[in-house]
């Protein structure tokens, strides 16, 4: 079985980031990775989209973006960040949870 890649380029320039929500945890943290993507918790439950939104200030945080500039468009633990930078760009930590071919 082929591992699906978990970080991509998404059109022109943004990346493409698969990864797993964890809501309602101690504290927002990346957690490690999950199957491949890096799951982050978030201290924030999910109803009414409130780990979403504590998700998108996590992720913002880790490249130094506002959470505007993100787009996750789910509500479902796991998720396609869009993210406006290119591969190079993206943390080495995240690249580890990257699965390998």
């Amino acid at each position: 079985m082929n591992a699906v890649p978990r970080l991509e380029p998404y059109r022109d320039g943004p990346s493409r980031l698969w990864v797993r929500a964890q809501p309602s945890a101690r504290r927002s943290e990346l957690a490690g990775p999950c199957n491949g993507a890096p799951q982050f918790a978030v201290r924030a439950s999910a109803p009414e989209g409130r780990a979403n939104e504590e998700l998108l200030g996590v992720l913002a945080a880790a490249w130094g973006l506002r959470p505007s500039d993100i787009d996750i468009g789910s509500t479902a633990r796991d998720k396609q960040a869009l993210l406006p930078l290119a591969l190079p760009q993206a943390p080495d930590l995240l690249l580890a949870a990257r699965p390998q071919d």
